[in-house]
């Protein structure tokens, strides 16, 4: 009897045996992609490093991957790995954005340019995209292409501060003051807690000759932050163009000149097309974003090939049933 019930427990562990579920490349894929949407970045990067370990040339797992490295900012490798990406699909997106970020991230303003343009060719509605390419026109020195991209970054999404403030910077640098005070005027509309929008906009006002208004904009900047040395130095070259005013009451005062000092706000974040022609008002892109990863594929369990101990469970199994069948016939 006790034989018996030995025999039924192996063959009851044997069935019991449960497939095994196995990770296949499409899985490590979709589990990079999930964390990279997390923030889990060191999690992505060896979530794609086991699917390239299964396929060297999956051209997902690349870009993936070049997401997750800019965002712990290897942006070398981060291009390298956008760069074998494209090498295997051209019109990879997330590998356009990711190469374009490195080459930025890297000071090599002129070929992130380009890169954000031909990301353009194919996708128009990454906002951060335009943000960036913005912000390299400015490291070239050339206000006036930077006016485009940052009008559509400002578009895409009209509660980003840091995209309004450099708006205005932009406009500075081309002395539309005008239009740089409007920029400003969105930006303390979002927040009035930032003191580097407050120093800004008294430029603005400055430019405008409005120069009472501009000494309240630099006082904000100062009771926001009061070792903000740029603001109290706009300060007091207002504070002296007023006295001029005040202590020679004339009707042409000739002030002393006014030096501003000017914060740009970097921008970090990790489109549409850009204008080609000075003064051109480019178009303005889909106002929507979409996530910095491909959208994720459906998981699929895949089983493992039957093992050898599980063939030799069988046996036994087999075995031992037929011994039970013929101890019954007797």
């Amino acid at each position: 009897m006790r034989l018996n019930i030995l025999f039924l427990v192996l063959i009851l562990a044997c069935i019991s045996v449960t497939a095994v579920q196995a990770e296949d490349i499409t899985d490590w894929i979709t589990q990079g992609q999930t964390a990279n949407l997390a923030g889990n970045y060191d999690q992505a990067l060896t979530y794609f490093n086991n699917a390239l370990a299964m396929d060297k040339n999956s051209a997902s797992a690349l870009s993936g991957k070049a997401v997750a490295l800019n965002k712990l900012g290897k942006y070398s490798d981060a291009l390298d790995a956008a760069t074998q990406s494209l090498t295997l699909r051209s019109s990879d997106t997330d590998a356009l954005n990711a190469r374009a970020f490195a080459l930025y991230s890297l000071g090599q303003n002129a070929e992130s340019v380009a890169a954000y343009d031909k990301l353009f060719t194919i996708q128009t509605n990454r906002g951060e995209a335009y943000c960036i390419q913005g912000s390299a026109y400015m490291s070239l020195n050339k206000p006036d292409l930077a006016v485009g991209p940052f009008l559509n970054c400002t578009r895409m999404d009209q509660l980003n501060i840091n995209s309004w403030n450099n708006l205005g910077l932009a406009y500075l640098a081309l002395n539309k003051s005008a239009e740089a005070l409007d920029a400003f005027n969105h930006a303390t509309a979002i927040s009035t807690q930032s003191a580097e929008v407050w120093n800004n906009k008294g430029l603005a006002l400055v430019g405008l000759g409005r120069t009472q208004d501009a000494l309240e904009c630099f006082n904000k900047a100062l009771g926001i932050n009061p070792s903000y040395a740029d603001a109290q130095k706009n300060k007091d070259s207002v504070y002296g163009v007023l006295q001029v005013y005040q202590i020679k009451g004339t009707i042409t005062p000739t002030p002393t000149p006014f030096r501003p000092s000017m914060t740009v706000t970097e921008v970090t974040t990790p489109p549409a097309i850009a204008p080609t022609m000075t003064g051109t008002t480019p178009v303005a892109a889909t106002p929507s974003t979409i996530p910095v990863t491909s959208t994720p594929v459906p998981k699929k369990t895949t089983y493992s090939p039957i093992s050898p101990i599980t063939t030799l469970c069988a046996l036994i199994g087999v075995s031992g049933l037929v011994f039970l069948a013929k101890r019954y016939q007797k």
